[in-house]
């Protein structure tokens, strides 16, 4: 697949351009440049992602970072079992843990919710960093919801990251996640709380929650461009509908065709 020539493959972390070292140079910076595509394109086009995904994995599948970000790559494609066996190999070759939580998010996206919550349990929970555990905590939920259990939703996001005024990577998620399932179990008044706490951690509009919060109250939102161009087909149809009144036999009678000659004489 075509590279753009600004892609040099130094873009990539200096930890996968570690690895990659073990292949021969200029297999490396093939590589380097798909992955680089991979990150650019995973999230405005993934199915691109996930082409150049493949290639990577073609020329280098005994590279955990490849396999890495080829399970990335099929996950943003909802591809989850093909996913989940690339982050198991990618696993495998490092023994870390850090894809723990996207593993047990996968089970969920093959109708595994049970499994999902029975990762949220395993010790290698205790060894993530407090971003794995929050996103852990945040699939745990999902798996609840999956499972028609709001209430144990509601309880899992329960936590002191949540409860704390300190604005986080994950805060802004973790917020919309409990106001989402306290409205889901009819708890509005909350909901709308927690909503509005969200606006207040999400400084990158990641989130809708804005919009969630205005449907709350009530707010709707119009078209204002869809409204102008109504009204402009409106005048445009009723220009239409005079000419055509001219035409059908409303026509100027001989009076008024000598008063208009006159003024065009002058």
């Amino acid at each position: 697949m075509p590279i753009p020539e600004d892609v040099t493959g130094h873009e990539i972390d200096k930890d996968v351009q570690q690895e990659l070292q073990s292949l021969p140079k200029g297999l490396a910076e093939d590589v380097a440049k798909n992955l680089v595509m991979v990150a650019k394109l995973i999230d405005e086009d993934p199915e691109q992602a996930y082409a150049y995904s493949r290639i990577a994995l073609r020329l280098a599948s005994r590279v955990a970072a490849v396999r890495e970000a080829a399970g990335f790559a099929a996950y943003a494609n909802q591809k989850y079992s093909e996913a989940l066996a690339e982050f198991r190999a990618a696993r495998r070759m490092t023994g870390s843990v850090e894809l723990w939580p996207v593993m047990a998010d996968c089970e969920r996206g093959l109708g595994r919710p049970e499994k999902a919550l029975e990762m949220a349990g395993a010790p290698e929970v205790h060894k993530l960093d407090k971003a794995g555990q929050v996103e852990m905590r945040l699939v745990a939920a999902g798996a609840r919801r999956d499972m028609d259990q709001i209430d144990a939703a509601i309880v899992t996001l329960q936590s002191p990251e949540l409860a704390s005024n300190s604005v986080q990577p994950w805060t802004a998620r973790l917020r919309y996640a409990y106001a989402d399932a306290l409205l889901s179990a009819g708890r509005e008044d909350e909901a709308r709380e927690w909503f509005a706490k969200v606006i207040e951690s999400d400084k990158d509009g990641s989130t809708d929650a804005s919009d969630r919060l205005a449907e709350l109250d009530g707010v709707e939102f119009v078209d204002a461009l869809g409204d102008d161009e109504d009204v402009a087909e409106s005048v445009a149809d009723d220009s239409l509908d005079d000419a055509d009144t001219l035409d059908d036999g409303d026509s100027l009678d001989d009076g008024d065709r000598d008063e208009r000659d006159e003024r065009d004489k002058d």
